[in-house]
């Protein structure tokens, strides 16, 4: 089993949630390092931007997932695309237990940032409101 941390589309309670297969550690985590989280495009997809140190620790949640499920969530991510997201490892703190750990987190590098329409700046948390904008590829 390995574990991932997901801020955007894939939280429980969001819209790709169902693509998800994961089972949800307890507890609400951040990231230990600060990152950019953008609104990117007309469909309005969350990015954490892959470049520590700017912008805010970045909330979400963990799930543990098996070999296949983290393989779904590599299809969804598009992650062998150029224009996809990059599977790396972050720390993040379980804010309720203060236990830090290494999860995987996919996000963008800077160089996507070349051509982005960023729509908007998040102060580290993706919610509901900014779902609501959101538009699946599908």
């Amino acid at each position: 089993m390995q574990s991932v941390f997901v801020f955007g589309t894939l939280k429980e309670g969001f819209p790709n949630f169902d693509r998800n297969k994961g089972e949800r550690v307890s507890g609400v985590f951040t990231t230990v390092e600060s990152y950019l989280l953008l609104l990117v495009g007309e469909r309005y997809s969350p990015w954490l931007m892959l470049s520590a140190g700017e912008g805010h620790p970045v909330v979400g949640q963990v799930f543990c997932v098996d070999d296949a499920a983290l393989a779904e969530m590599d299809e969804l991510e598009r992650i062998t695309q150029s224009d996809g997201y990059r599977r790396i490892e972050v720390e993040v703190v379980n804010l309720i237990s203060g236990l830090k750990q290494m999860v995987w987190a996919y996000g963008k590098t800077p160089e996507n940032l070349l051509t982005a329409d960023i729509r908007m700046v998040l102060e580290g948390d993706y919610l509901l409101e900014h779902a609501a904008l959101y538009v699946s590829r599908d």
